[in-house]
Order: C-alpha cells, then structure tokens, then sequence
C-alpha cells in the first residue's frame, strides 16, 4: 500500500509558476515509479508527467514539455512538479500516481496502469 498526499495548488496568474508537491508513506519511497495526472471538469484523466524509481527517467505529456519538470527526492519521500510559463489551458485538479513498475512504449501515460492515487490539489491559472 502506497498513501500519496498533494500539496501546493493555488490561483496563478497566466505565465506564473507553481510547484506541487507529493508526499508518499506505506511503502519504500524508491521502490515506486511516480506520475502526474490532471483532471480538468468535464474532462478525461491526462497524463503530464512520470519519473522513474532512481529519478534517471522523466516523461512528459507534449502539452507541458519545455514548461514542467518532474523531480524526486528520495530522502524525503516526496515527488514535485514544477509548473512554470502557466496556461489557462492548464486549469485542473492534479493527481500523483504511483505503480511499482515504468511502462514501455505510451503505457507510462495510461491512468489504468498506476494502483495508487492521492485526492488531489487545485490548480487555476487566470488569463
């Protein structure tokens, strides 16, 4: 079992920055690969980004690359996504993930593959 605990939503201005953070317990923090997911109303779960057990191994949705980066510290059992150059568009609740295994090929990116999940924290970004 795998607890996931987000943190550091808000309301941001368009072209601003947040950092998200979550935390992990129930399981050793380095045994997991961890992802980003975000929710919009009215909207599918889409994928952002995912990082692998040692950290060497980041992907991300195309809509965020160049924009976000995913990071982990395994001291500290916690996971972060720094959101800079915000969008509008970006507007959703986002979810960590975490699955004991990084899939190949475009299965990384499917919510279906990760068995743990956290509730989730707010991001609005205003134009």
């Amino acid at each position: 079992q795998v607890q996931l605990v987000e943190s550091g939503g808000g309301l941001v201005q368009a072209g601003g920055s947040l950092r998200l953070s979550c935390t992990a317990s129930g399981r050793t923090f380095s045994s997991v690969v961890l992802g980003w997911f975000r929710q919009a109303p009215g909207k599918e779960r889409e994928f952002v980004a995912v990082i692998s057990k040692s950290g060497e191994i980041t992907k991300y949705a195309d809509s965020v690359k160049g924009r976000f980066t995913i990071s982990r510290d395994n001291a500290k059992n916690t996971v972060y996504l720094q959101m800079d150059t915000l969008k509008p568009e970006d507007t959703a609740v986002y979810l960590c993930a975490a699955d004991g295994v990084l899939y190949s090929g475009s299965a990384y990116s499917r919510s279906r593959n990760y068995d743990y999940w956290g509730q989730g924290t707010q991001v609005t970004v205003s134009s």
